[in-house]
């Protein structure tokens, strides 16, 4: 059920959104999403489109990300580095009720003149420094839509953590032949994973059929689980796990993040993925690596025409997208 009020706090001149639209479910098999097309789909003017043959989506856990991190020159040159590797990256753990910590962060990424803006979501507890979700995307390249955004909230505490939900679009193209995407950004307790990852199967569900008739969603974030253990996940008719077999941490010694989509829905997949190892990348030591965060960004490369992409990725699972 759909609450009664919707939040929604702009400071244009650092691009940060604040979100704090919620969709209350009671279990997950209740969830009920509702558009609010009255909100604009962007604020401000926008840059000019820049034509890209394909687009790159990341996930990234920033590793409670808050005041002190943020007061380290050299974390925040590397974290902007790293973003504007990305047309649009779902981040993890930003631990600050202080938005000047995020507002600095979205200087750093712009200085070199880039148009990045960032699509947040609430606190999961609003009293405390608790963790959020958010999107940063490169306004030059994608556009995304604030009324197709919500938080699912979950009165029944299934998760630890409600995902953040967004819609985005490609730009530099005709609309209609523009790929359009739906994100649900995901962060599992460490101790109850397996249990929640049984929610995010029905999630996935519910937010793929919420009406809107976008086929092609992308649920990435951190799992706490590598791509052969997603259990009820994997049961997702065509489901693809972007990353296999290689570590995202970055001690590399585990793999917990992902990014999961339906074959052959998303064709606008190109085959290309793989984990941004920054310690190598920027020549680091693990010291310095451990400061920036203990994750390494996951991302996969998409056509940024609708239905472009690879045709042997299309057919390669020879499945539907309904279970």
């Amino acid at each position: 059920m759909k609450r009664p009020s919707l939040l929604f706090l702009l400071i244009a001149a650092g691009g940060l959104w604040i979100l704090a639209q919620r969709y209350e479910i009671r279990g997950i098999e209740d969830l009920q999403v509702v558009r609010n097309d009255s909100v604009p789909t962007d604020v401000g003017a926008l840059p000019a489109a820049k034509h890209t043959e394909t687009i790159r989506v990341a996930s990234f856990n920033l590793g409670s990300f808050g005041p002190e991190k943020s007061s380290n020159a050299a974390v925040m040159e590397i974290l902007a580095r790293i973003i504007r590797e990305f047309d649009v990256v779902a981040v993890q753990e930003l631990c600050s009720t202080r938005p000047e910590v995020l507002r600095n962060l979205m200087d750093l990424v712009n200085e070199t003149g880039s148009h990045y803006a960032i699509l947040m979501g609430p606190h999961v507890d609003p009293s405390s420094e608790a963790e959020q979700f958010a999107y940063i995307f490169d306004r030059a390249t994608i556009q995304t839509d604030r009324g197709a955004a919500y938080v699912i909230d979950d009165p029944d505490g299934l998760l630890s953590r409600p995902p953040l939900v967004g819609w985005f679009r490609v730009r530099g193209l005709p609309e209609e032949e523009a790929f359009t995407f739906t994100l649900v950004n995901v962060d599992t307790c460490s101790d109850q994973t397996h249990f929640e990852t049984r929610q995010l199967e029905a999630i996935f569900y519910k937010v793929r059929d919420d009406g809107r008739n976008e086929d092609d969603l992308i649920m990435l974030g951190d799992f706490h689980l590598d791509d052969q253990k997603l259990g009820t996940l994997k049961e997702i008719p065509g489901i693809l796990a972007a990353i296999s077999g290689t570590p995202t941490d970055t001690q590399q010694t585990a793999q917990y993040d992902n990014l999961l989509f339906q074959l052959p829905a998303t064709v606008e997949y190109t085959g290309r993925s793989g984990v941004f190892d920054f310690l190598r990348e920027y020549n680091l030591t693990l010291e310095q690596a451990l400061q920036i965060s203990d994750h390494l960004p996951v991302w996969a490369e998409f056509n940024g025409r609708e239905g472009g992409g690879n045709p042997a990725i299309a057919t390669m699972r020879g499945v539907t997208q309904k279970r």
